[in-house]
C-alpha cells in the first residue's frame, strides 16, 4: 500500500472504522515507517474498537472526539466484522485483534531491526512481556517501562520513548486513560511513526492472561471466556456494554464507504 492509496472508511456504532485487513494494517505502517525515514514527521496515532469503545464514545464526547480525530481506527471485537457482512455492502475483512496484530508488526519490525517501545503495566509484567517478545523476535529492539506514573512525569516519558529512538509505541494504560495519554503527548512524539494503543495486550504477551479457543474467537464470543476468567472484573462492564453495543451497531451504522 502506498500514502496515496486511501482505504475506505465505513461507520459502525458510530465510529469509522477502516476497512483493511492485519496484512493491510501491516503494509501500511510499512509505508509510514518508509516515509519517516528521516523521523522528522508527526507521530500518527492509531487506535482500535471494541463493544467497551463503542459504547464509551457513545456516552462521552470527548472520548469519541479523539477517536475520530486519531489517524486510523481498526475492529480489534469480532461482533463489529460479523455486523459489518449484515449492515452493508462493504464488509470489514477481518478482525484486527491487537494480540494477533503484534505479531504481524513485529515480524515485520524483526525482519527490519526496529525497535519497538511498550508503555504499561506493572513493572514486573511489563518486563516478562517483553523478554518473551524479545526471545519471539530476536531481530527486534524492544524496550519499555511500566504504567505507573504522575501526569507531571509524561513530559519526561515522551522524551525518553523519542531519545530511544522507538519505532512504534504501544501504550497500554487500559480505556480510557491511554488515549487521554496519548492526546496529550503526541506532539512531543515527533520521530515515532506509529503511536498504537493496545489495551491488555501486555499481559497476553506475558503470558499472564490466555486467548480465546479459535473457534470462540470467530464467533464473537472472546468476551465471555474472559467472563469467565474474571468475573468479578468484567461482569459489570460486560453486563451494560453488550447491549448498549448492540443497539449503537443497529442504529448508528453506515456502511456506505468513504475515503480516509
Amino acid at each position: 500500500m502506498t500514502l496515496q492509496t486511501k482505504p475506505p472508511r465505513v461507520v459502525i456504532g458510530g465510529l469509522p472504522i477502516v476497512a483493511l485487513s492485519r496484512q493491510g494494517w501491516t503494509e501500511r505502517f510499512l509505508a509510514d515507517l518508509d516515509a519517516n525515514r528521516e523521523r522528522d514527521l508527526p507521530a500518527r496515532f492509531m487506535t482500535s474498537a471494541n463493544g467497551q469503545v463503542l459504547s464509551l464514545a457513545a456516552r462521552n464526547a470527548a472520548f469519541r472526539e479523539t477517536l475520530t480525530g486519531s489517524d486510523g481506527i481498526d475492529a480489534d471485537g469480532m461482533p463489529l466484522v460479523i455486523a459489518s457482512r449484515f449492515l452493508g455492502s462493504t464488509p470489514l475483512p477481518e478482525r484486527v485483534a491487537t494480540t494477533d496484530f503484534f505479531h504481524d508488526m513485529a515480524k515485520a519490525g524483526a525482519e527490519r531491526g526496529l525497535t519497538f517501545y511498550m508503555l504499561g503495566t506493572t513493572e514486573a509484567e511489563n518486563a516478562r512481556a517483553i523478554a518473551k517478545v524479545r526471545k519471539l523476535y530476536p531481530g527486534l529492539k524492544v524496550i519499555g517501562r511500566h504504567g505507573y506514573f504522575a501526569p507531571e512525569e509524561e513530559e519526561g516519558i515522551a522524551r525518553e520513548i523519542v531519545a530511544s529512538g522507538a519505532d512504534v509505541l504501544w501504550v497500554g494504560l487500559g480505556v480510557p486513560r491511554e488515549h487521554e495519554f496519548v492526546t496529550r503527548n503526541l506532539h512531543r512524539l515527533a520521530g515515532v511513526t506509529w503511536v498504537k494503543t493496545c489495551g491488555g495486550l501486555f499481559n497476553f504477551l506475558s503470558g499472564t492472561n490466555s486467548r480465546a479457543p479459535v473457534v470462540v474467537q470467530n464467533m464473537g464470543l472472546e468476551w465471555a471466556y474472559r467472563l469467565m476468567l474474571e468475573p468479578r472484573r468484567l461482569f459489570w462492564r460486560y453486563a451494560v456494554t453488550n447491549f448498549h453495543c448492540l443497539y449503537l451497531m443497529a442504529t448508528r451504522s453506515r456502511m456506505t464507504p468513504s475515503p480516509e
